[in-house]
């Protein structure tokens, strides 16, 4: 188990994990990672970080197909228990307007702003939820309608204006073809965990690994049970753990505990 991590090129991170972060948000899409392209949709900022200081923001929706589009917007409060995410309809993030329809190559600008005070010391944490209302089809169209839905992350910086998650990883054997990765992170603020592997030590070859996005608040902990190849390198007491987040990069080793 450990905590340690090295640092990479702030300016280089925050451009790669932005481009990650984008295609995740289409990977939210109802059906397919491409839906929301195909629709024509642009998000900017994919994310919405409040603090104290600063209560409202703004975001700008795209809508670059040929037809008009109407969204309906709602923002929901969003907390986690034992791995699983909870969103809550509140009040306490103000979302206007919560409907738009947009007409081809247009924009809109949608307001997010905070309505109670930051924490003291603890990040808040919402979400906005853009669904794509149905329109009526056209005389003749006997093919799919394709509806999206897209939540983008809201989160309010604490009071006190410190921020910062604090990873723990842990790794342990569930059988001989499986591990358990488990991160907890006890700082007050989010980690959002893009992608990881594990690596036999002096091995280049990954002998298990996971690739998306999980998001894992503050006091909270996020497990993977993940499938190893070859399986009999987990005959070994130690492993290499290589994972990137929108925090840090860490490359540490850690201990293989039991079942």
């Amino acid at each position: 188990m450990t905590t340690s991590n090295s640092n990479i090129n702030a300016s280089s991170k925050n451009r790669d994990f932005l481009s990650r972060t984008y295609f995740t948000l289409c990977a939210l899409a109802l059906f397919s990672p491409c839906t929301a392209m195909a629709a024509g949709w642009e998000i900017d900022p994919v994310r919405v970080e409040l603090s104290p200081h600063q209560q409202t923001a703004a975001i700008t929706l795209k809508n670059g197909s040929d037809q008009p589009t109407s969204i309906q917007i709602e923002a929901v409060a969003w907390s986690q228990t034992e791995g699983k995410d909870i969103y809550i309809p509140t009040k306490e993030l103000l979302v206007s307007p919560p409907i738009v329809t947009i007409a081809p190559q247009a924009e809109q600008i949608i307001r997010v702003a905070l309505r109670r005070q930051a924490d003291a010391s603890n990040e808040l944490t919402y979400r906005i939820n853009l669904q794509e209302l149905p329109v009526k089809p056209a005389p003749g169209f006997t093919g799919v309608q394709v509806a999206l839905r897209i939540s983008l992350p809201v989160f309010i910086k604490p009071q006190n204006g410190e921020a910062e998650p604090k990873a723990t990883w842990k790794v342990s054997r569930v059988s001989d073809k499986q591990v358990k990765v488990t991160v907890q992170n006890t700082g007050n603020a989010h980690i959002q965990v893009s992608d990881f592997a594990l690596y036999a030590q002096g091995m280049t070859e990954a002998i298990a690994s996971e690739s998306g996005s999980s998001y894992v608040l503050s006091g909270q902990t996020h497990e993977w049970v993940l499938p190893t190849s070859p399986s009999e390198k987990l005959t070994i007491k130690h492993l290499r753990l290589k994972a990137y987040t929108d925090a840090d990069n860490f490359d540490t080793e850690l201990v293989l505990g039991k079942p």
